[in-house]
């Protein structure tokens, strides 16, 4: 097992840890204000300091690691229900109409930067966690149609499809029950991938006021909150920035250690 997976599975594991355990227990209520004790600096009382309001923010972060990964997860589960399906129909179909359809429709959302999918969807419902995961979603749609495209073109050429495609079965079966579990390694890497880029994602847009509202805690809008603060309370925009990085450097070495222990290739290599 390679050294990526280990760490990456401990952090990886450490931050949903965080946010699992935010459904039962926190140090303090999240929400709870004390204007006495506001911007304190990490301490015996509060092991990350309070915000600005006197929250605690160790609390925070735990409460905003479980909203990141719930818009994140959600986000990614759009990405593969929809996305798979159309790529496995693309490859089926190649050079028809539909392949076509689909592809040039991928193309088209990828013009558009989740970031601007989030500003036309809020403009017309407004700002909030749903339509950030939506947003998300929406362009995860063509990652894992074009991966699961590519992957399973070079497999319908191979024997073994040849071999099915003879025994009476259709393109709808062997896309089922011999091209998808072939691709679904692959899909697997990519879903940690894409997992790390929809944490970034979701905080970007709470940055920007089109994520999870208050009173929800997010990294996004803590840092947010943070920018004008920095000079006397640097611990507001540290800790926040830091449960990003950590999440998203254990979600990328899980994925750079998940690639290597399922690629058979790289392990007989390194044998």
């Amino acid at each position: 097992m390679s050294r990526n997976l280990i760490l990456g599975t401990f952090l990886s594991s450490l931050v949903l840890l965080a946010a699992l355990l935010s459904f039962v227990w926190t140090p303090y209520d999240y929400a709870a204000l004390n204007i006495p004790d506001k911007l304190r600096p990490p301490n015996a009382q509060h092991w990350f300091g309070t915000d600005h309001f006197g929250r605690d923010m160790f609390s925070m972060i735990m409460v905003g690691a479980r909203t990141s990964i719930a818009v994140a997860l959600v986000a990614v589960g759009i990405g593969v229900g929809f996305g798979v399906p159309l790529g496995l129909t693309a490859a089926a179909r190649k050079g028809s109409w539909w392949d076509e359809v689909i592809m040039r429709g991928n193309d088209l959302v990828f013009a558009f930067p989740s970031l601007v999918i989030a500003i036309l969807i809020t403009a017309v419902f407004g700002a909030g966690a749903i339509n950030a995961i939506i947003a998300i979603g929406i362009f995860n749609i063509p990652v894992f149609a074009r991966i699961t495209r590519g992957a399973a073109l070079s497999l319908w050429e191979r024997e073994f499809i040849l071999a099915a495609r003879v025994s009476g079965k259709g393109a709808a079966r062997i896309s089922t029950e011999h091209i998808l579990p072939n691709v679904a390694n692959l899909l697997i890497v990519q879903g940690t991938i894409q997992f790390s880029l929809g944490i970034l994602a979701e905080a970007g847009l709470s940055y920007v006021g089109l994520g999870a509202q208050p009173p929800t805690p997010s990294w996004g809008r803590m840092l947010a909150d943070a920018q004008t603060m920095v000079s006397f309370a640097p611990h507001l925009a540290l800790i926040p920035g830091l449960a990003i990085i950590v999440t998203v450097l254990g979600l990328n070495l899980l994925g750079d250690g998940l690639r290597d222990w399922l690629d058979p290739r790289i392990r007989v290599a390194r044998t």
